[in-house]
């Protein structure tokens, strides 16, 4: 498989986890989030689609470029793969927690964990692809954000 269908296949993969994770969310946006009390720098609800999409899109590339490494590095691709499986898993039951169960402090001690799992995928991309580590930062810097806004939003509904 060329490094060009690697990188569709983990972009379509990403988006899919981003896709499946939206409809699951629709009716508590439409239902519970608006009871809730929000911090001042809640960002309007329009904004988080369009950043998930283009974060799918960096995460799925980044992947791909691991992947397409696999031949070179057989054993640290097999390995950062698996932590980016887990995070990015991580990242759609952070949806249904938070979303689906209404529970804003299991999807905050959730999105801890998920944060930590980013930064060490990003750990073990560095060596096998720069560019792959670098593509993988803005989805850090945003669910640290996320982090700060679930933590807020527990805090203020506690």
């Amino acid at each position: 498989m060329s490094k060009t269908i690697k990188i569709i296949v983990a972009v379509i993969i990403c988006l899919s986890v981003g896709y499946a994770s939206g409809m699951a969310t629709q009716s508590s946006i439409q239902t519970w989030y608006p009871t809730l009390t929000k911090p001042f720098f809640n960002p309007p609800n329009w904004i988080f689609a369009p950043v998930w999409t283009i974060l799918y899109i960096m995460m799925g590339i980044s992947a791909g470029l691991i992947w397409s490494k696999k031949n070179q590095s057989p054993d640290l691709v097999k390995n950062a793969l698996l932590l980016f499986t887990i995070q990015l898993i991580l990242n759609a039951i952070w949806s249904f927690l938070f979303f689906g169960l209404n529970n804003t402090l299991l999807a905050l001690i959730e999105i801890l964990l998920l944060g930590l799992l980013i930064l060490e995928t990003i750990k073990k991309f560095k060596p096998i692809d720069a560019l792959a580590a670098k593509l993988m930062i803005p989805y850090l810097l945003w669910v640290g954000f996320a982090t700060i806004l679930n933590g807020s939003i527990w805090w203020l509904n506690r």
